[in-house]
């Protein structure tokens, strides 16, 4: 069967602009990370009503972000493609080969759901367009309409729902993912209670116009991303993790740098 390829993300910057409800605003840009994926394949298994995903998890099957993209699949969907949606997955499972990182600010969950919902979309013949299968990813998380458009990099804003490409060249991004799980609620609930500026919207446009290599070039780990000192605050073992010239993503718990010298 076909592989396709679930791939990570790293935030360049993460910054807060606000709050609505209980939901934190961004701007953030996220960059693709070309060489850490997952891969994804369906494969046949024994007729049944059960949705079966193999591979290495350590959720249920109905608390993996697969599974919510499928739930919120079909419940987007007219009486026949649901049918044929369920026909589908009464006869193949979806195969996870995991190799980002869960719990590591990478978008791994995000990717896997993004990607199941394109495959999806392409093997039924469904004819949904991509800002449509955004809309249905967004249900799943706030993540996932980044990982749908495609794009090498992106200025992503609201709660994640306003994706805007971002044209430069992809970076060639290094990744490092020390062995601590980050709970990305708890890390938001801190920043939160002590560390609560937003920027203005003067730094937002600014933001967005810079080059990621001119941000990294320029900004410090801990001014690039706002939940740098909170996630630092939370979890003490991460400074010894931390590195010089090394950037942090999303609520983390990984670090990344350019392999190259950024000139």
């Amino acid at each position: 069967m076909k592989l396709y390829k679930a791939y990570a993300k790293v935030n360049i910057f993460l910054k807060i602009t606000g709050m609505r409800g209980n939901y934190h605003e961004i701007i953030s840009r996220f960059m693709r990370v070309d060489s850490l994926y997952d891969e994804l394949s369906f494969v046949p298994k024994d007729v049944s009503d059960e949705f079966k995903i193999i591979g290495s998890f350590s959720c249920e099957t109905k608390q993996n972000t697969i599974y919510k993209a499928y739930a919120a699949l079909l419940d987007s969907l007219d009486e026949v493609s649901a049918h044929s949606l369920q026909n589908l997955f009464s006869r193949y499972g979806v195969h996870v080969k995991k190799n980002i990182p869960a719990f590591a600010g990478l978008g791994g969950g995000s990717s896997d759901a993004a990607t199941f919902l394109k495959m999806c979309n392409e093997v039924l013949h469904l004819g949904l367009s991509l800002n449509e299968l955004a809309l249905i990813g967004l249900k799943v998380g706030a993540d996932v309409p980044f990982f749908i458009y495609g794009y090498d990099s992106a200025n992503v804003s609201g709660i994640g729902e306003i994706v805007e490409e971002f044209r430069e060249k992809l970076l060639d991004i290094e990744v490092f993912t020390p062995s601590i799980e980050i709970s990305t609620p708890k890390v938001y609930g801190l920043y939160r209670e002590n560390f609560y500026n937003p920027i203005d919207g003067f730094e937002v446009e600014r933001l967005k116009k810079m080059a990621s290599k001119d941000i990294l070039k320029t900004v410090a780990a801990d001014e690039a991303n706002d939940l740098f000192k909170p996630a630092l605050e939370l979890y003490k073992e991460l400074k010894n993790h931390y590195r010089h010239g090394y950037y942090f993503s999303g609520s983390g718990s990984s670090f990344f740098r350019v392999k190259e010298r950024i000139e």
